[in-house]
């Protein structure tokens, strides 16, 4: 097992790093930004709670995040946003990436398989 401070270390470059990540996608169009935020609210929890707290206080973010806290709840406007990124992507990884052929089924059916997970989320 681990020293505690390495612990809280760990938890906290967690949190650091997806919130970087978070901030590069509100730039960066395709990299989602609320995924990121939530992990690191989630880390923050663990070993960083003034970031948990100034991340649920946030004016624009904090309100999601306390959203999918109490239930999972994604906005519908939220939905048709990632939907329709996703497809974009889709679109550009199938026709102007060059990858492999298998890559090219197999990232565009991840997206079908989330968007179906996150059109079955509440959504109030």
């Amino acid at each position: 097992m681990l020293p505690r401070p390495v612990i809280l270390l760990l938890w906290r470059l967690l949190a650091l790093a997806s919130l970087l990540l978070a901030a590069i996608g509100v730039v960066l169009p395709g990299l989602p930004t609320v995924p990121f935020l939530l992990v690191a609210a989630w880390a923050g929890g663990h070993g960083w709670p003034a970031l948990e707290r100034w991340l649920l206080a946030h004016p624009r973010y904090g309100p999601g995040i306390r959203r999918w806290r109490e239930g999972g709840i994604i906005p519908r406007n939220a939905k048709w946003a990632a939907t329709l990124m996703m497809g974009a992507s889709a679109l550009v990884i199938v026709f102007l990436t060059p990858m492999p052929p298998w890559s090219k089924i197999l990232v565009p059916g991840t997206m079908v398989l989330v968007a179906l997970w996150m059109w079955n989320r509440p959504e109030r």
